[in-house]
């Protein structure tokens, strides 16, 4: 089967599940978007990844790399392989340079991994077909909306709390709670930041 590469369109919470996140990953090639929930450990893994902030002390998915890279290993793809009754199935390949080994994962798991490693993202056209959803124009989905009513997408909102506060005190609320250990205050503080830079 055909492998269609994937990137890490955005991350907010979901409109659907209380306490968790919406994950949006888009077809480098084209206009499908495909959404999923994670937990919000997942969430803050991946977000704090991509965002390049430095936790006090090493995440589990961190843990994973220095372990797998101590021993020589890369992980060198992620592959969404299957969908069953709304669960995504992913499957890491690493390698020691000597042979190929597939590790079932998590879905969420395998994205935090995944951006850590800075290694590729794929899934199958019949994943995309069935959950997937297509993205008119050159219009970018705030993942916050992506459960809204078209006529609500265009609105962007603020993150509870962190609308009167100017951006340079965002950053320093940033930090310290990164220094804190405050993950998801994180979060949330990095979404406003992201909300005013799209605006």
């Amino acid at each position: 089967m055909k492998k269609i590469k994937l990137d890490i369109v955005g991350l907010s919470y979901s409109q659907t599940q209380s306490g968790a996140y919406a994950l949006v990953l888009g077809e480098v090639s084209g206009r499908r978007r495909l959404p999923i929930i994670i937990g919000s450990f997942e969430a803050q893994a991946i977000a704090i990844e991509i965002e390049k902030m430095t936790p006090s002390r090493p995440l589990t998915h961190d843990l994973f790399k220095s372990f797998a890279q101590a021993y020589h290993i890369e992980v060198q793809e992620v592959i969404i392989y299957n969908l069953v009754d709304g669960i995504f199935y992913a499957k890491l390949i690493c390698s020691d340079g000597k042979r190929n080994v597939e590790i079932d994962a998590r879905t969420s798991d395998a994205i935090a991994v995944a951006v850590r490693f800075d290694c590729p993202i794929f899934t199958y056209e019949f994943i995309l077909s069935t959950a997937g959803i297509v993205i008119e124009g050159n219009d970018f989905v705030y993942l916050e909306n992506i459960n809204d009513t078209p006529e609500e997408k265009t609105a962007t909102s603020s993150v509870s709390g962190y609308s009167s506060i100017s951006t340079d005190e965002l950053k320093t609320k940033l930090q310290e709670a990164l220094a804190e250990e405050s993950y998801e205050k994180a979060a949330k503080i990095r979404d406003e930041l992201n909300r005013r830079k799209a605006s």
